[in-house]
């Protein structure tokens, strides 16, 4: 247990240190690109309004609407209290005890550090309140109750922070923090099952069912992956978006690499390949199993 607690002391100062910033403002800024939260919780159209809510993710159990996440007092997050804000990322559980669908990737970021919950509070906080009213999901009339979410938790959710593997290095930890939890990498990269459970004997060998029903790459490093690419390769990747023949990222990947990948530091990125190039080599899926 003590080394544990020494690891999970290193951890945070490893954060901090790497993200080398002053404020929690600041630093809850990075930590919001890093987590995705601009790409889904921005509308896909001309003009939107950064964090207001209202992308759609088309999945086969209907369509989910990001909700505004703007400092907004009645249609955002800002009359929530900062343990109402960490429970809804710990346990998938709202203000009033309103269960979260999966759409919400709390099933990754039920890893995070508090202190990085409350740091990514504090930016969202400081940003101007955006009056928008949340669209109401899409879905088929056995979905369209909360009770279907809270049995949904029950059978496949299992909340817990992220526990670092002592034994490995810094980086390793520090890039397992980043995919696995803050990123969120396997929620699009994973296959999932017939519930939309992930299938974690899968984790990151890619899905030809990914959102919107489009294939999602395997970044395991097998030869169906990216078992031949080099660290340089994977690195430029993640800054840049280009492939080891040239060609650049394209679809909901590209937004990946423009709104997350690109702005990390160096440190954080070469941290993210140092974990992926230790992943199990996986065979990708030969054929979609996430039909509901």
């Amino acid at each position: 247990m003590a080394r544990a607690s020494l690891w999970l002391c290193a951890l945070s100062l490893l954060s901090a240190t790497a993200i080398a910033q002053e404020t929690p403002v600041q630093r809850g800024a990075y930590l919001v690109q890093a987590g995705g939260c601009i790409t889904c919780h921005t509308a896909d159209e001309s003009g939107a309004t950064p964090l207001a809510g209202g992308r759609a993710l088309e999945t086969p159990f209907g369509t989910f609407y990001s909700p505004n996440i703007t400092p907004d007092q009645e249609t955002g997050i800002g009359a929530w209290s900062d343990d109402e804000f960490v429970r809804a990322f710990w346990e998938g559980v709202g203000p009033g005890g309103r269960y979260y669908f999966p759409s919400f990737p709390y099933t990754s970021y039920t890893g995070l550090l508090r202190e990085d919950l409350l740091a990514m509070r504090a930016y969202l906080a400081s940003l101007e309140p955006i009056r928008k009213p949340n669209r109401e999901h899409d879905l088929p009339w056995y979905l369209n109750s909360r009770l279907a979410a809270a049995a949904w938790q029950l059978l496949n959710f299992d909340p817990g922070r992220f526990q670092g593997d002592p034994d490995r290095k810094d980086a390793w930890n520090r890039g397992a923090y980043l995919v696995r939890h803050l990123g969120h990498c396997g929620e699009c990269h994973t296959p999932r099952g017939r519930l939309g459970d992930m299938l974690l004997d899968l984790e990151m060998a890619g899905t030809n069912a990914g959102p919107s029903g489009k294939p999602v790459p395997n970044i395991t490093p097998h030869a169906d992956g990216i078992g031949d690419w080099d660290r340089d390769e994977l690195l430029l990747l993640l800054e840049i978006g280009m492939e080891p023949d040239g060609d650049f990222v394209g679809g909901s990947m590209a937004e990946v690499i423009d709104d997350n990948t690109s702005l990390l530091t160096p440190g954080d990125r070469e941290a993210m390949a140092i974990y992926l190039e230790s992943l199990p080599g996986l065979a990708s899926p030969a054929a979609p199993v996430n039909e509901p």
